[in-house]
């Protein structure tokens, strides 16, 4: 397999899983590495990202840093809100509706760089690597996937900082502990999962919360909620059409002192094994805006449908 890969684009984030990765694809592979890093809103700052693809050796012109929030919003966030999409019924989707639009776009850029595989960073025990690999797929069925967390022999973070200081890889000396617990973030919401988080019998601890305080910490008064039936229209020629409206949104609706605890989700694991349960928490626009608008919509389709006779 090593002999067939030249070129791979790979999700790059630029903390210690990618950029371990970045150079694991480097010597395993002996291939050139391309980067990806996607802006979804998620609220860091991207430019060091490609600061540390330069430091590790990739050409300035193979690293990649777009701006996805527009078509984010446009073309996965708006449908998803208008069908009601849930997992199971109650999983919520901010991070999973995600994953199809970066996959999406690396296979794009494999297609442009000339490369034949894509990387991601995945776990080999959760669903964003069936939501990566299934998306590239769809779009290039032809595209080899490379799943590192499944291929190497690294076991935990520990073998991952040796391996980069080995390979002179930067870590910041707050990145050097055992991780708590690790959190994704964009646009609707974030989500919190790992060792802090495991015990289903054990409340989350404080520190754990993004975008939420706990209600000992909320103003002693009412906070009033209202839902406003809105549509969103999209120039699909235009750059600016929906995300102007959606941030200002989603800052009406990120209230502080409301929290929407944790929810268990079923994973899958190496696509063969048996499901098994693991607990999340998830924070945001979202869940919020979902909360308040799903019955209130469903509602008024009921009526809708009454008063004109569809069926």
């Amino acid at each position: 397999m090593s002999e067939s890969i030249k070129r791979v684009v790979l999700a790059y984030s630029g903390g210690l899983d990618t950029s371990v990765i970045l150079k694991w694809l480097q010597t395993r592979y002996g291939c050139e590495v391309v980067t990806f890093t996607a802006d979804l809103g998620q609220g860091e700052e991207l430019e060091p990202a490609r600061a540390k693809a330069e430091l590790m050796g990739i050409k300035p012109e193979h690293i990649f840093i777009d701006d996805l929030r527009e078509e984010f919003v446009r073309d996965f966030v708006f449908p998803m809100m208008r069908a009601n999409a849930r997992y199971e019924g109650d999983y919520l989707l901010g991070t999973s509706i995600a994953r199809p639009l970066i996959s999406k776009r690396l296979v794009e850029i494999a297609k442009q760089t000339g490369a034949d595989a894509v990387a991601h960073g995945a776990t080999g025990k959760g669903n964003d690597q069936v939501r990566f690999e299934l998306s590239c797929y769809a779009l290039n069925p032809d595209i080899k996937v490379i799943a590192p967390w499944r291929d190497w022999s690294f076991k935990s973070r520990t073998d991952l900082l040796n391996f980069a200081e080995q390979h002179q890889i930067p870590v910041p000396k707050d990145k050097k502990g055992e991780a708590p617990f690790s959190v994704d973030a964009n646009l609707l919401h974030s989500s919190s999962e790992g060792k802090a988080l495991e015990d289903p019998w054990s409340e989350p601890p404080e520190f754990v919360y993004q975008r939420t305080i706990s209600p000992m910490e909320a103003p002693d008064r009412a906070t009033e909620i209202g839902a406003e039936v809105v549509t969103f229209t999209a120039d699909l020629g235009q750059g600016d059409g929906d995300l102007e409206p959606a941030r200002r949104k989603a800052e009406m609706l990120g209230i502080k002192d409301i929290r929407i605890v944790d929810l268990r989700e079923e994973f899958v694991r190496d696509f063969v094994f048996p499901m098994f349960r693991a607990n999340a928490l998830y924070e945001g626009t979202y869940l919020l805006g979902t909360s308040i608008a799903r019955p209130l919509i469903s509602k008024h389709l009921i009526d809708i449908a009454a008063r004109t006779g569809a069926d």
